[in-house]
């Protein structure tokens, strides 16, 4: 009896792995060529060294802490830790408690992280891309949400600071 239905388990949970059509695990989701776009500029200097020194400059002075730098590879991350606690979250899970008794895990903190990648094009310009994520811890430990921040004021204000970071180093030399 208990091997028919540890058998019916093991059945069933495979079932739901091939839940993912084979091609849709390949297709490109539509909104993917605008995020290139938010996540890249072009920047007329082929010295990607200056662009990743002032990519980590920047990065620093906006709280992050360089993990990983690859110079020959035009290849920087970063990250900090940041408090993830939202008022409502935390008052919810308080009123939950309250009436059933039970204790309800509340977002608690995160690890954002700033990856920039640069790259030469054509013969006097250099791309950077940057792109933000973070990783959110419940209350209880958890790992409760990993997501790539979309937001286009966070691109908006990174390339509008590199810029003005790029300028002044053209002027220092």
């Amino acid at each position: 009896m208990r091997a028919s239905v540890a058998m019916a388990l093991l059945l069933a949970g495979c079932m739901t792995v091939t839940a993912v059509p084979p091609s849709a695990v390949f297709a490109v989701p539509p909104d993917s060529a605008a995020k290139r776009v938010r996540q890249s500029r072009r920047y007329d200097t082929r010295d990607e060294a200056l662009v990743l020194k002032a990519s980590a400059a920047l990065l620093m002075d906006l709280g992050f802490v360089s993990n990983k730098s690859e110079e020959s590879l035009g290849v920087l991350v970063a990250s900090k830790d940041r408090t993830a606690v939202e008022v409502g979250q935390v008052a919810l899970a308080v009123i939950v408690a309250a009436f059933t008794g039970s204790d309800v895990p509340y977002d608690q903190r995160q690890k954002m992280r700033a990856s920039v990648v640069t790259h030469p094009s054509g013969q006097k310009s250099t791309v950077v891309r940057v792109t933000f994520q973070r990783i959110v811890w419940n209350s209880h430990g958890q790992v409760s949400r990993r997501e790539q921040l979309d937001r286009p004021e966070y691109y908006q204000e990174f390339f509008e600071k590199l810029s003005k970071a790029l300028l002044l180093e053209a002027h220092d030399a």
